[in-house]
């Protein structure tokens, strides 16, 4: 177990306020936060999960995804178990909700000099802390933050955005890119599919782009639950006029079977992903792009300015046109993070 970085103790009962997220959570004596990898022992708030990773591999960057970080490149990806949602949709079920029941914190010890030892080893540009949610791993995942930055390695992270602003904070210094799920545009789904609430990940959204992060936004498109077209062009719109036009939206496809609790739904179609790219092109988006039905011409990236296919992608095979960012033919900056 290791210290939580961030809590208050409150003054009746050794009850403990947990900073970590937006939730908030007020613990009491043995008890533990909604994530259930925090726990409060004798008034001092301890994390479970701290260096026992459940995940570790080598990914294309892309697989995150982030088509503008770093593009071309492969990650060192790494998780803890634990999150802070309980999505109805979850496709990590097993390491981000599935062992609370047997209250066994699953994971093998993997200390962050070693992760980061390991990211040098195989000359990866970056280490990305992903699968679950790395805001209930914030400790280890910062740990290992600061001595990536010593090593000039970059570090990402894949989040639902439900961070407190004391947690944002404590990462911005050393986070290079974030990719954020903006699921849908309602607080009722927010609460009803996610246990949760909408305005904290905007909030985080806006907050990382201010800082100098690097952000891109995914939302993934549920049939009959997050596909309505008046949803998709509020989600653009917020993207356009908070985050900037030159901010990369993935809109992707649903799959029910490896889905949760909503396997009764149908996977989303070509045509409703379609749709999603035209209304991110339509609202001023310069980069829209489709996932999870590969072959689609929405997963290249074209200059914004005269159209030229500048990164081609099939499957994660990437082949780049681009000048050191720039478009190789008529010079626009391509915002890539290189």
């Amino acid at each position: 177990m290791k210290k939580a970085y961030l809590f208050e103790k409150l003054n009746s009962e050794k009850r403990v306020k947990c900073l970590n997220c937006s939730h908030y959570c007020i613990i009491g004596p043995n008890e533990r936060g909604l994530c259930i990898v925090r726990e409060n022992i004798d008034g001092e708030l301890y994390v479970l999960n701290y260096s026992k990773a459940v995940a570790i591999n080598i990914d294309p960057i892309e697989k995150k995804p982030f088509f503008h970080f770093l593009p071309g490149t492969n990650c060192l990806s790494i998780a803890a178990a634990g999150c802070n949602f309980k999505c109805l949709n979850c496709q990590n079920y097993d390491i981000s909700q599935g062992f609370k029941r047997k209250g066994v914190i699953p994971g093998k010890k993997i200390s962050a000099q070693k992760v980061v030892e390991m990211a040098v080893e195989k000359n990866l540009p970056s280490i990305s802390y992903t699968y679950t949610e790395p805001t209930v791993f914030l400790e280890y995942a910062l740990d290992t933050m600061k001595k990536a930055k010593k090593k000039k390695i970059k570090n990402s992270f894949v989040s639902n955005g439900f961070l407190s602003k004391e947690s944002a904070q404590a990462i911005i210094p050393y986070l290079d890119a974030i990719n954020i799920d903006i699921k849908s545009f309602s607080d009722d789904f927010y609460r009803h599919v996610c246990s949760a609430r909408l305005e904290p990940v905007l909030r985080t959204a806006e907050l990382m782009k201010k800082s100098g992060v690097w952000v891109e936004i995914t939302t993934l498109i549920i049939p009959s639950l997050s596909d309505s077209e008046k949803m998709l062009e509020n989600i653009a719109e917020f993207i356009n006029k908070k985050l900037g036009p030159e901010t990369p939206w993935h809109v992707t496809g649903f799959s029910g079977k490896i889905s949760y609790k909503l396997n009764h739904l149908p996977d989303t179609s070509v045509d409703t992903l379609k749709k999603a790219y035209e209304i991110g092109k339509s609202s001023g988006l310069k980069y829209v792009y489709t996932g999870n039905i590969p072959g689609l011409p929405s997963e290249d990236t074209f200059c914004p300015e005269c159209q030229s296919l500048m990164v081609d992608r099939t499957g994660y095979n990437v082949f780049r046109y681009d000048e050191k960012g720039f478009c190789s033919k008529c010079k626009i900056n391509l915002n890539l993070i290189l």
